[in-house]
């Protein structure tokens, strides 16, 4: 992360168990791909580890509602990265996509609260999806996925 001539590094952490997240997740990594200026990862939470969050330069985070939370595999993904990585990910840029069968606010509401916890920065107003997924919809995480990558590789965030 020192070398500011290197790309920049977007990663992309999301979960899906129905297949409706995995394809907002597809979409928002369909946009970050517009910039070769930065280099994108993507990661299903349950692989996805604290060297990916320590190389990272920016951060968007995937998840259905369930029960009005985020996913079990992406607090998983918190639970295990937290402690290592506390103070080394200050400022971070982040930004959410949720998908959901009520309003996900549930969702965004907590892993704000843990984002918080991290000192991230959020960049962008969370992308909410609910019942179903529209063409409206995945292009709007598409120019989530883009403002992003253009964000960090510009240095604008």
């Amino acid at each position: 992360m020192s070398d500011p001539l290197a790309r920049k590094r977007l990663l992309i952490v999301y979960h899906t168990q129905s297949g409706n997240t995995g394809r907002l997740a597809e979409a928002v990594l369909e946009g970050a791909r517009d910039f070769e200026e930065t280099e994108t990862v993507i990661k299903p939470a349950a692989q996805a580890g604290l060297d990916d969050l320590l190389t990272a330069h920016g951060l968007l985070l995937g998840t259905p509602e369930n029960f009005g939370y985020m996913s079990g595999m992406l607090k998983d993904f918190f639970d295990r990265t937290y402690y290592p990585a506390e103070g080394l990910t200050v400022g971070l840029p982040y930004a959410i996509f949720v998908s959901c069968g009520n309003d996900g606010s549930g969702a965004v509401r907590e892993i704000d609260r843990i984002a918080l916890g991290y000192r991230w920065r959020k960049v962008a107003e969370p992308i909410i999806v609910r019942k179903e997924i529209t063409a409206a919809d995945l292009d709007r995480c598409r120019q989530l996925g883009a403002t992003l990558a253009a964000g960090i590789a510009f240095g604008m965030f």
